[in-house]
C-alpha cells in the first residue's frame, strides 16, 4: 500500500470517528477548479494594482480601477465550477458530520457546491456580490458595472447614493468582527479539525487550528505543500485535494 493510500485511510478513520467536525478551506481547494492562487505567478495580484481600504475610500481613480479588478475576477468565476473537493465537504454538511465549513475563499464555490449558506463562514467576505458602504444596501455585481458602464464612475448606492464596495475584506479593512469570532467558536468547539488548501501563514484563519488543537481536537492538514502547523497536526497529506477527498 502506497503512503497517500494509507494516509487516506487514516484520515476517513478520523472522519468517520468525529462527532463534531469543522473544515478550513483556502485556495489550494478553488486552483483545482481553475482559479489561480492570488499569490501565484500570473494570479490576480501579478495582473493588477492591489488597492487598499484606505486608497479605495478616498480616491476614485483607486475605486475604478479595484473594480476593473474585480469585473474580470467575476468573468473568471463565472467559467469556473465546484470540484471534487467542494462536492465532498458539503455532502459532509448536508449529512450532519461536519458543523461548520470555515473558508478564505471569495469565489462562491461552495455554496455552488451545495453547502448550506448557515453551516459557512466567509471570513474573508465573497466577490460575488458588493454592499454600501454607508447603509450596508446589497448591490450584485452586475448591477455594479452596468452603473460604471453607464456612467463611467465607480458606482454608487440606489437608495443612499454612497460608495459601494464589493464584499471582499480589502487590505486596510477591518475583519469581519462576527464571522471572525463564530470561526474562533466553532474552532474551540469542535473534536477534528481539517485544514484543506490552505497555505495557514494568513491571520486570522492561520490562528484556528491551534486553537482547535489547544482544546482538545485533533488536527489534520490537506495541503501540497508544507504549512508553519505540520509539526503540530495528527495527520499531514501533502497530496491533491480532489484526490484524496475523492477517495473517501
Amino acid at each position: 500500500m502506497s503512503g497517500k493510500a494509507a494516509e487516506t485511510i487514516v484520515l476517513e478513520s478520523l472522519i468517520a470517528e468525529a462527532r463534531n467536525m469543522v473544515v478550513l478551506t483556502g485556495a489550494g481547494i478553488s486552483t483545482e477548479s481553475g482559479i489561480p492562487d492570488f499569490r501565484s505567478p500570473g494570479g490576480i495580484w501579478s495582473q493588477f494594482t492591489i488597492i487598499d481600504y484606505a486608497e479605495f475610500m478616498a480616491s476614485e481613480e483607486a475605486r475604478l480601477e479595484d473594480w476593473r479588478r474585480r469585473f474580470f475576477m467575476e468573468d473568471q468565476l463565472g467559467e469556473v465550477k465546484p470540484n471534487v473537493g467542494h462536492e465532498k465537504i458539503a455532502e459532509w454538511v448536508r449529512g450532519g458530520k461536519c458543523s461548520t465549513l470555515i473558508t478564505q475563499n471569495i469565489d462562491g464555490l461552495h455554496q455552488e457546491a451545495g453547502t448550506p449558506a448557515e453551516a459557512m463562514i466567509e471570513i474573508h467576505g465573497n466577490a460575488r456580490h458588493a454592499s454600501c458602504a454607508a447603509c450596508g444596501l446589497r448591490h450584485e455585481i452586475a448591477e455594479c458595472r452596468k452603473q460604471l458602464e453607464e456612467t463611467g464612475h465607480s458606482p454608487r448606492c440606489r437608495e443612499c447614493g454612497q460608495i459601494v464596495k464589493s464584499d471582499v475584506v480589502m487590505f486596510g479593512q477591518a475583519m469581519p468582527v462576527a464571522e471572525t469570532q463564530a470561526a474562533y467558536e466553532a474552532a474551540q468547539h469542535c473534536d477534528l479539525f481539517l485544514a484543506v488548501g490552505t497555505s495557514l501563514v494568513v491571520y486570522p484563519a492561520a490562528d484556528l487550528p491551534a486553537v482547535a488543537k489547544q482544546a482538545g481536537a485533533k488536527l489534520v492538514i490537506l495541503n501540497r505543500k508544507e504549512t508553519p502547523l505540520d509539526g503540530h497536526a495528527d495527520l499531514v497529506v501533502h497530496a491533491g485535494i480532489g484526490e484524496v477527498l475523492g477517495a473517501i
